[in-house]
């Protein structure tokens, strides 16, 4: 019997490759968001670590609400040797179709420690127009 030194990462590698989780290539990935709804407005709050607030849109186009951006990727330094790079990066975008209690004209967003909160007013009307939303 032929002795093997236990590798934690490597199960996990092997994880993968047996499809129990699905590996995304490097360059495509997407943040992950939290809605909740209140009394007077809904709110969206997107996880974008190590995404500038620069390189975060966010428009309303025909009842739909679109979130993109893009991760920067840093390259390692001539002198090291990187072992694992488990971050995503590239381009991403999440699309949200809006309630039609929600008015697309008042959104507000705010970009904070990597996570972009996003707040929709509800209102009784909701027309298509397309409405492009700053980034505080």
């Amino acid at each position: 019997m032929d002795l093997m030194t236990w590798n934690p990462l490597r199960e996990i590698d092997d994880m993968f490759k047996r499809g129990g989780m699905r590996a995304l290539d490097r360059d495509e990935w997407m943040p992950v968001v939290d809605i909740r709804e209140k009394k007077k407005e809904y709110v969206i709050r997107a996880d974008v670590p190590g995404v500038n607030r620069e390189d975060i849109h966010l428009t309303v186009d025909k009842g739909v609400l679109k979130l993109s951006g893009e991760r920067r990727w840093e390259h390692e330094e001539k002198d090291e040797k990187q072992h694992r790079r488990e971050s995503y990066y590239g381009q991403f975008t999440r699309s949200f179709s809006l309630p039609d209690n929600a008015d697309g004209h008042k959104i507000q967003a705010k970009y904070r420690d990597g996570v972009v909160e996003i707040r929709m007013p509800k209102t009784a009307d909701n027309s298509g127009a397309h409405t492009e939303i700053a980034i505080e």
